[in-house]
């Protein structure tokens, strides 16, 4: 009997839970929900067959290692700082580890360990990591065996909300962590284009943006992540002259985001602390310059000369302009416009969200040089059964399934990237509704 711990009950895990549940039914298999919160890893379950809710502090390294050591397969749906805690003990105790976030240096500096005890630790097989690797590995991987040469590649990934539920003008609303949101860009970005390499500081970040379109979808922002120069070697493209990937948003949005950069309002290394009777707009005020003869709206608007009526309007939508009380009065400018934002951007009951990516590749071949465009659109349920639930948990969850099947028999520290692991789950995704669509056309 194979017996398999989940750790971690959280949003992201609603279709993981759901998946690997059902094969215990039907499978020689046990599985185990571990979080802080065992009313909630009960609800997950369902009481279904084979399946036993535990809680657990994951920062209690007894309770935490004698649930391991009950597991065969261990999958951490904890914070990523987490992963390498519980990766440390299923190699100690010989286990096999899954997650859908990115290897670490930690997890690579365990690779010759994990190799010499048979273990497979399997990361980044979610979205954004996961889906977005093994969609384009299978072009990369086909182009190849054709004789073609990948000459450029661009791939863009937006957590977003589905069209009947873009109801405010950002349209836009958390999704996923509303810290990774705010601090979303931080650092220098680097990719390649035309064989020149380009970096990005964060305060050009949101104004180096690519406009990309998404039929039946219309426009969106896509700026570059921190370093696509890395998947060179992922993907096997070392010398590919174009290589970037990058997040997307609805069009305007960059624009109104870099306000919050110019003025500082995301920055996280000083703790402030306002009045409590503090306003949004006396917040706002803050980081503009003193000037008593005129308004914060004839300040802002002086500072961004680029300030557009869409731009204004998001602003003030959020209240800045308002005598509205601030929700937080102490910490980083970054965690009080969280706290703003945590209301406004609120998913609702009802509200539905929207994954989007889309692969842009101009493929050299004999005939000439195509351009191949891949996307995929995947909405969700309601606030439970999420899009964003869905496309990273499902890919973990078929992971595991076939590794104990044995139809997945590599071993070592890997990424979905090698046809053993990506071709089964692209098959088992597209049955779940999860598929890409593909145009192709002839450019030279």
């Amino acid at each position: 009997m194979h017996r398999v711990l989940i750790i971690g009950a959280g949003k992201s895990s609603t279709y993981l839970i759901d998946y690997l549940a059902d094969t215990c039914s039907s499978k020689d298999r046990t599985l185990t929900l571990a979080d802080l919160d065992l009313d909630l890893a009960k609800k997950r379950l369902k009481d279904r067959k084979n399946t036993f809710a535990a809680k657990l502090d994951s920062n209690d390294a007894p309770a935490r290692q004698q649930l391991i050591e009950e597991a065969d397969v261990v999958i951490s749906m904890l914070p990523a700082f987490m992963h390498p805690i519980i990766a440390r003990d299923c190699l100690d105790m010989g286990k096999h580890f899954f997650s859908a976030s990115y290897e670490s240096s930690d997890l690579r500096a365990m690779r010759s360990e994990i190799e010499d005890k048979g273990l497979l630790f399997l990361n980044e097989c979610g979205l954004d990591p996961g889906i977005d690797h093994m969609s384009a590995m299978k072009i990369i991987d086909e182009a190849k065996a054709h004789g073609e040469d990948i000459i450029s590649f661009k791939s863009f990934t937006g957590g977003l909300l589905a069209p009947e539920s873009e109801d405010n003008p950002w349209k836009y609303k958390f999704t996923w962590n509303p810290r990774n949101v705010v601090l979303a860009g931080k650092g220098l970005s680097r990719y390649v284009e035309q064989s020149k390499l380009k970096y990005v500081p964060y305060h050009q970040l949101f104004r180096r943006c690519e406009r990309i379109t998404v039929g039946g979808l219309g426009n969106f922002d896509g700026y570059p992540n921190r370093d696509s120069l890395a998947y060179r070697a992922i993907y096997g493209l070392q010398e590919i002259p174009t290589l970037l990937r990058g997040t997307l948003r609805r069009e305007g949005f960059c624009k109104a985001w870099d306000v919050f950069v110019q003025l500082g309002m995301t920055d996280d290394s000083l703790s402030l602390t306002r009045p409590t009777d503090s306003s949004l707009r006396e917040f706002l005020n803050s980081f503009l310059p003193f000037d008593p003869d005129q308004s914060v709206e004839e300040k802002l608007t002086a500072l961004i000369p680029d300030m557009d009526y869409e731009t204004f309007e998001k602003i003030q939508w959020l209240g800045f302009f308002s005598d509205r009380k601030l929700p937080k009065t102490e910490g980083t400018p970054a965690e009080i416009l969280q706290a703003i934002l945590e209301i406004d951007w609120a998913m609702g009951p009802q509200d539905k969200d929207m994954i989007v990516m889309q692969h842009l590749f101009e493929i050299k071949g004999k005939k000439g040089t195509r351009k191949l465009t891949s996307s995929l659109v995947c909405q969700g349920e309601d606030s439970t059964y999420t899009a964003m639930a869905k496309t990273v948990g499902l890919p973990i969850a078929i992971a595991v399934d076939l590794f104990l099947d044995g139809k997945i028999k590599v071993k070592g520290l890997q990424l979905p990237v090698i046809p053993e692991i990506y071709l089964p789950i692209l098959e088992a995704l597209e049955r779940e509704g999860i598929r890409f669509e593909e145009k192709g056309e002839l450019i030279s």
